[in-house]
């Protein structure tokens, strides 16, 4: 599918578009470690549907790239909210439907939470996606640390060397252990895969697992949103949580009181027989709520 590239804050970004320009505006982003391709059963059919879906390659991944070499490459929360407002700045969107999962679906909600006029509605993956910094370096239970373990090897020197010679052998066994039941081919996972060999994607990978525990600092020009985001603002715009039944890493028990950081119509829905890579598993569920938030 060809992308454009779009000017867009601290990055050329990477985008494909699909649909009428004067159609419903729909953005969709992807997740870590992912890319467009996840959006390639959800896309399509919106777009035939009359909406015109925006789908970018976040900081980091495929075609994207930073503007400046001075910019910190980070993956921070506030990074890529500032990211997706700057997009929909630059490409003239005033207002969208926004839907995402994993660090897509952190973007979504932050914009969602800080920019509420900005937004029709949400789709946001796994519940409300905004991190407690404050509160990371609480303990979980020793089934939770175990599925983290991603996170607390990319703390480490050997982890930055392992995700840089491995990263497409890193990257798939996630994708096994997160998506369990999800029947992955080689030649499904190397079309994504080819958007892990961005030259940023490691230092901005190992910059968001380590911000989110503190253990590494953020960008300056983004303080003032990390600030606003520490206060946990709850997420008033029409909203609808998915949650993969199988996934592997954020299972569905952890989404069941998020409707308390919800203050707008929300619904919860959890989607059978699917993992973590939700809009590459089930694409229809995504389909359907855009549509039903759009005919609000």
């Amino acid at each position: 599918m060809p992308h454009i590239m779009v000017t867009a804050g601290a990055l050329d970004v990477g985008v494909e578009l699909h649909g009428p320009e004067d159609g419903t505006p729909v953005i969709l982003l992807h997740g870590f470690p992912d890319d467009v391709r996840t959006y390639d059963g959800v896309a399509p059919p919106l777009a035939s549907a009359g909406f015109r879906v925006v789908v970018p390659y976040l900081r980091g991944y495929g075609p994207t790239r930073y503007r400046n070499p001075s910019t910190p490459r980070s993956g921070q929360q506030a990074a890529l909210g500032a990211d997706l407002l700057a997009l929909m700045d630059a490409l003239g969107i005033g207002r969208a439907l926004l839907a995402g999962y994993d660090w897509g679906g952190r973007a979504a909600c932050i914009v969602s939470a800080l920019w509420p006029e900005r937004v029709i509605g949400l789709v946001s993956a796994t519940g409300y996606n905004i991190q407690d910094i404050a509160r990371s370096a609480e303990p979980r239970d020793p089934e939770a640390e175990l599925r983290y373990w991603y996170q607390w090897y990319l703390h480490t020197e050997r982890g930055i060397a392992g995700l840089t010679a491995n990263r497409a052998a890193f990257c798939r066994k996630l994708w096994e252990l997160w998506s369990p039941t999800y029947p992955l081919t080689d030649a499904e996972y190397a079309v994504t895969a080819a958007s892990f060999d961005n030259p940023d994607f490691v230092a901005t990978v190992v910059q968001s697992y380590r911000h989110r525990h503190k253990a590494a600092p953020g960008d300056p020009a983004l303080e003032d949103i990390e600030t606003r985001l520490a206060a946990q603002p709850p997420i008033t715009v029409p909203t609808v949580v998915l949650h993969g039944a199988e996934d592997g890493v954020d299972p569905p028990a952890n989404s069941e009181g998020a409707s308390r950081r919800f203050r707008g119509p929300y619904q919860r829905i959890v989607v059978p027989g699917a993992g973590h890579f939700l809009p590459r598993e089930a694409p229809q569920p995504w389909i359907a709520c855009l549509q039903e938030l759009a005919a609000r």
